[in-house]
């Protein structure tokens, strides 16, 4: 699969927008601050519904309009679709595929896969847990629509028995209420614990060797999974906290408060990592990804890399760039030279300021020959 264009109107810094991207690299050059990271944005946008980000759809929509389109024309299959995102500020977004209105955002899940990589994911490691989270629930989302579904549930009914919880300090008869959100909290809980705990072993599996390649042979990796509460333990613990629950006006156990444990040679790297292993680890794990949705949907993901190898060392970088092989990528960056140092195929190169691209591969490779 390959994202072929991307159409922009009033998006971000936007006005008008038409770029083609090439099927296997596109870099996106210029200063910061100049809208480069808007059309990736755009692009995890048309894959996901949501902003990597997590802004609203009306931080979104250029300043002084009410609403912001994006067309996007992907490959898969060797077949062709179109992708219309309609964002508007008083509305809910409207999705269609092919000019047909789907219903449903989880019903474009699937359609394409796309990897978002930014220097706050090389954090990922040293974070707090809901980075941790993150990781697991954006990729989870978009190769299995059954935990997406599961996800949404669990999250609604979490909101819902917090909401209770708070309305308990005025109305402490509304506790006989409780056990209806319990039972669901429990039933999509479990699911999404044991979907977890399948998604971290395959990843570990795939992490290993790949760390072992970029560390020299010099480190041995292991991730697993460190859920806040085992499944068959979740309504136990449930019953138990209850009162603690209700003090604090919050649910205290559940898989909204898992993490990951990430250990090198036996060492929790999160704790005790420097920041240079944390790094390699987090890398490791972006890279990981990759295979394991190459695995799952037997073809490659969209890569979006914004302004990362700015962030690695030379080592890194050719870690992985030498990954990067038959994945399409497009990439953010404020200069070329790590790509020159790399030999790094220029296939496709824009020059990004205010808002605007101009297409200047062939000035560069006529520069290079």
């Amino acid at each position: 699969m390959i994202i072929k264009s991307i159409e922009l109107e009033n998006f971000r810094n936007y006005d008008s927008l038409s770029i083609n991207f090439d099927e296997h690299t596109t870099i996106l050059f210029g200063d910061n601050a100049q809208g480069k990271t808007n059309i990736l944005e755009s692009a995890y946008i048309s894959g996901t519904t949501k902003s990597h980000k997590g802004s609203r759809d009306k931080e979104i929509i250029k300043f002084d309009k009410n609403e912001s389109h994006i067309k996007t024309i992907i490959s898969k299959n060797d077949r062709d679709y179109q992708i219309d995102i309609h964002l508007r500020k008083n509305k809910s977004k409207g999705i269609a595929i092919n000019r047909v209105p789907i219903k449903k955002a989880a019903d474009l899940f699937g359609l394409i896969n796309i990897i978002f990589f930014s220097p706050e994911d090389l954090n990922i490691i040293k974070n707090g847990p809901s980075e941790r989270r993150k990781f697991m629930d954006a990729e989870l989302c978009q190769i299995d629509k059954i935990y997406l579904s599961d996800l949404t549930n669990y999250n609604k009914a979490l909101n819902q028995r917090n909401a209770l919880l708070k309305e308990m300090v005025y109305k402490p008869e509304l506790k006989e209420t409780l056990p209806i959100w319990d039972e669901q909290l429990i039933n999509y809980g479990k699911k999404i614990i044991n979907r977890r705990q399948q998604f971290i072993n395959d990843i570990n599996i795939i992490v290993k060797d790949i760390h072992s390649k970029i560390t020299s042979n010099k480190e041995d990796i292991n991730v697993s999974y460190d859920p806040n509460i085992e499944d068959i333990f979740f309504l136990d613990e449930l019953v138990k906290n209850k009162e603690k629950d209700i003090r604090f006006c919050q649910t205290s156990v559940g898989p909204h408060r898992d993490d990951i444990k990430i250990t090198v040679d036996g060492i929790d790297i999160r704790k005790f990592g420097s920041q240079g292993q944390q790094r390699t680890c987090a890398l490791s794990l972006k890279l990981s990804e990759i295979k394991l949705v190459e695995n799952t949907i037997n073809d490659k993901p969209i890569l979006l890399l914004d302004d990362v190898l700015s962030e690695l060392d030379k080592n890194r970088q050719s870690d992985l760039l030498d990954n990067l092989l038959d994945t399409q990528t497009i990439i953010t960056c404020t200069g070329l030279d790590e790509f020159v140092k790399n030999r790094f195929q220029l296939n496709t190169v824009y020059k990004v300021k205010d808002g605007s691209i101009e297409l200047i591969t062939e000035e560069l490779n006529g520069s290079r020959n």
